[in-house]
């Protein structure tokens, strides 16, 4: 009897199985407003357990890259709506990742009036792609202010409530892969003195802040949270208290009582791999739901499961590739290859275009 297409609970949520869709920027939101194309997409994929959904800002400071969605507005709330009335068709229940992309962005991909946050002015490395002008390095954001801390706190809790009302059944924050509350968990890029600055402890404090706040609006039952404990996406160095501060994280967390928490580890991808002993802190000190992610296939993610490594694994790439992966690796057929040129570009090639196997 399989594990992974069994039914399970997420909090108060029951899933039709532990197969997680992992969020996955795929910049098809024209204008920054979810569509019919993404309709399409993400119903196309309601076999999962549990959709998240790509990185959505809750504000148009945190509009990182290109075409990416927002859920800030009365049209992106109305976008997605669209999307959730179809996943929930499917028996899919739906999280939305919300992501500020803090200083990894330019000014070319915000609207007017919107500006380049992060917890201190340091640039990061590397560069942005812009759709006017290709190519362009990351700016120097703005050293936030407390005053700025305090709007971004808003700005999530409006985007949680409005999530809400767009019909998801939670959110995620995406504290991963060198977005802003990741930023100011790091200290390459936190460079503070303030109460934000310095310990762990203090550097966390965001982080806790922006979750205590949306938990307090929405409930804790809807939030979850992602994290990259050895991650090096974004320009995000590996330094030596990196085990000791995600401990602290995974404790305080866990007092705060979020639904899930969702360690991603990318080293199929070329990454640091997260060490076993940190994932297996994680499932030791966080006593609800555990999701865990990274180059999962069957074979593993069941036998992640049986082993009680985690509640929940995610796939991404495999579902982006495979709208019937659940069909595919039930049956044990082959699966199609994601195609890497189309995964940020406009329109269906390589979006809705996926071929699924014939009844």
């Amino acid at each position: 009897m399989s594990i992974l297409f069994s039914k399970t609970v997420l909090g108060l949520l029951t899933l039709q199985n532990h197969l997680v869709m992992a969020p996955m920027t795929r910049s098809r939101a024209t204008d920054n407003i979810p569509n019919a194309l993404m309709v399409e997409y993400y119903a196309q994929r309601a076999t999962a357990g549990l959709i998240i959904t790509e990185g959505t800002s809750p504000s148009p400071n945190g509009l990182g890259y290109p075409r990416i969605p927002g859920i800030f507005s009365h049209d992106q709330v109305a976008g997605w709506k669209a999307i959730t009335d179809a996943v929930h068709a499917g028996g899919t229940k739906m999280f939305i990742q919300i992501m500020h992309c803090g200083r990894i962005v330019h000014s070319l991909n915000l609207p007017a009036g919107a500006c380049v946050l992060a917890p201190s002015a340091v640039a990061a490395a590397g560069e942005m792609y812009t759709d006017a002008e290709g190519l362009k390095p990351h700016p120097v954001p703005r050293a936030m202010t407390e005053a700025d801390i305090k709007t971004t706190i808003a700005e999530f809790v409006q985007a949680a409530k409005n999530a809400v009302t767009a019909g998801f059944d939670g959110i995620e924050l995406h504290s991963a892969n060198g977005y802003l509350l990741e930023q100011f968990i790091r200290p390459n890029t936190n460079q503070r003195t303030d109460a934000y600055g310095g310990s762990i402890e203090n550097r966390a404090r965001f982080v806790l802040e922006v979750a205590e706040a949306v938990m307090g609006a929405i409930g804790k039952d809807k939030v979850g949270i992602r994290l990259s404990p050895f991650g090096v996406f974004n320009d995000m160095p590996l330094y030596d208290a990196m085990e000791a501060d995600y401990t602290y994280l995974a404790e305080q967390l866990n007092a705060r009582g979020l639904v899930y928490v969702h360690l991603v580890d990318h080293s199929p991808m070329g990454a640091p791999p997260v060490p076993d002993a940190m994932k297996a802190t994680f499932r030791k000190l966080f006593k609800r739901t555990l999701i865990l992610s990274g180059g999962y296939d069957a074979e593993r993610a069941e036998s992640d499961l049986a082993a009680d490594k985690c509640d929940l694994v995610a796939v991404g790439r495999p579902l982006l590739a495979n709208p019937d992966l659940v069909d595919r690796w039930t049956a044990g057929a082959a699966v199609n290859a994601p195609d890497m040129d189309t995964f940020y570009t406009p329109g269906p090639k390589g979006y809705t275009d996926y071929p699924v196997l014939k009844k």
